[in-house]
């Protein structure tokens, strides 16, 4: 059984909107083991979106169409739909019946343009929109089935996770092949040094699948088994899991949508720890990652932007002396920020960046991207040089990253040389 995804909406082709639509149902579509053939968007066009629709429909088994549903001139889909099967619209009383309630809710009067959104093809199945007006398709003919919903996100998301993941299970029925998928979270080692790492993959993985899915802050690597019952698929894993962590366990970090400032809150709570950060080439980014977890306020102490010479030594009490003879972008600047910030706010842990982010500050013996990060706590108290590209916006993203992993790897005992 294999899917084919449809996007319908200019704006995507135009590039004014991201086809989050397409990402969302293909990774829901991986999770329930059924693979995605292809992805296409379409302008709102019925010509090409009925050419899309055959296209889809004579090669696949599962044909998912987002957009195009809404009350205005330019939303086609569902006429398309109408000429597709060859049916007709008719008024569903439960649909409006959503429809009135949602504009009760809000206070809004009712259009006769919004009425008409209760018109459903006949040969449909309605998928009720529990966020909006315009409600979801399914049709099954020849033992396929086509699927439409809103372009909408969180009211396309609403119907996968209410209705759509259930339907799908059923019309799947029972499954052969049992597959189980994890993904490891890696940060601080490249792609291709990440790949040499683990050697000899055939033996390593022994019929289990490995994708590598690099971004600018790591590898996402992506496991797969597939096995004939659900039990040796979980085993599969969990052996071929272990294999990995043996040979790359320090790098990795979390897994699955695991974020590396939710690991760090995990830690810092865990131990009952409090940090403070010192901010200066970052610019509060460091502090902005660690608050967007709930409960941050447990473990962050504070955070302190310290971008001028003058606020780093009447603040932190760095020595000017220091800054004079190193430079404000430093080992011995960033390890004085680390137990500056540490000192007056009385945490557990002082947290330090310094920096050339460019693409103007650099000098023949610093380069825009030259970093470090200061780390210090009641046992240590150190330093790490980083070097990163011209990007500026990229290059306080992987500060930032490689700071709070420096934070992972000093809480868990894991070496910082690499």
């Amino acid at each position: 059984m294999k899917a084919y995804i449809i996007t319908i909406g200019d704006e995507i082709l135009l590039g004014q909107t991201l086809n989050t639509n397409a990402a969302y149902i293909g990774n829901s579509l991986s999770e329930l083991n059924i693979p995605v053939q292809k992805i296409s968007v379409v302008g709102d066009n019925e010509s090409a979106i009925l050419d899309e629709f055959n296209l889809a429909w004579n090669s696949t088994d599962l044909v998912f169409v987002t957009g195009g549903l809404g009350p205005t001139h330019d939303d086609v889909t569902r006429k398309c739909v109408v000429n597709f099967f060859e049916t007709e619209l008719v008024e569903n009383e439960k649909v409006l019946d959503d429809i009135k309630s949602l504009f009760e809710k809000r206070n809004r009067s009712l259009t006769e343009i919004n009425i008409d959104q209760a018109r459903v093809p006949r040969v449909a199945e309605v998928i009720r929109n529990q966020f909006g007006t315009a409600p979801g398709l399914w049709v099954e003919r020849d033992k396929k089935a086509f699927i439409v919903m809103p372009g909408v996100p969180y009211e396309m998301k609403g119907m996968m996770e209410s209705t759509v993941h259930k339907k799908l299970q059923e019309f799947k029925g029972e499954e052969k092949v049992f597959v189980e998928r994890k993904i490891l979270i890696t940060t601080g080692i490249p792609e291709s040094i990440l790949y040499e790492r683990l050697g000899d993959l055939d033996e390593l993985l022994q019929g289990a699948m490995l994708a590598f899915l690099p971004n600018q802050f790591g590898v996402k690597l992506r496991l797969t088994v597939e096995e004939t019952d659900k039990e040796s698929a979980k085993n599969k894993l969990s052996e071929t899991e272990q294999k990995l962590r043996t040979k790359i366990g320090r790098y990795i970090y979390g897994t699955h949508d695991q974020s590396l400032e939710e690991v760090i809150g995990k830690l810092l709570s865990e131990r009952e720890l409090k940090i403070a950060v010192a901010e200066s080439c970052t610019g509060g980014l460091i502090g902005s990652m660690l608050t967007n977890i709930s409960g941050s306020s447990n473990y962050f102490e504070r955070g302190v932007i310290c971008y001028s010479n003058a606020s780093k030594v009447e603040i932190l009490k760095v020595n000017e002396d220091v800054i004079a003879e190193h430079g404000a972008v430093s080992q011995e600047v960033a390890m004085q920020m680390a137990e500056g910030v540490k000192s007056t706010s009385g945490a557990d842990i002082g947290l330090a960046t310094t920096g050339i982010m460019g693409p103007t500050g650099a000098t023949s013996e610093k380069p825009v991207g030259l970093v470090f990060i200061g780390y210090c706590d009641d046992k240590v108290c150190t330093a790490r040089k980083f070097t990163y590209g011209n990007d500026r916006i990229l290059n306080k993203e992987r500060t930032a990253q490689a700071a709070l992993d420096f934070v992972r790897r000093q809480l868990l005992g894991i070496s910082t040389n690499d």
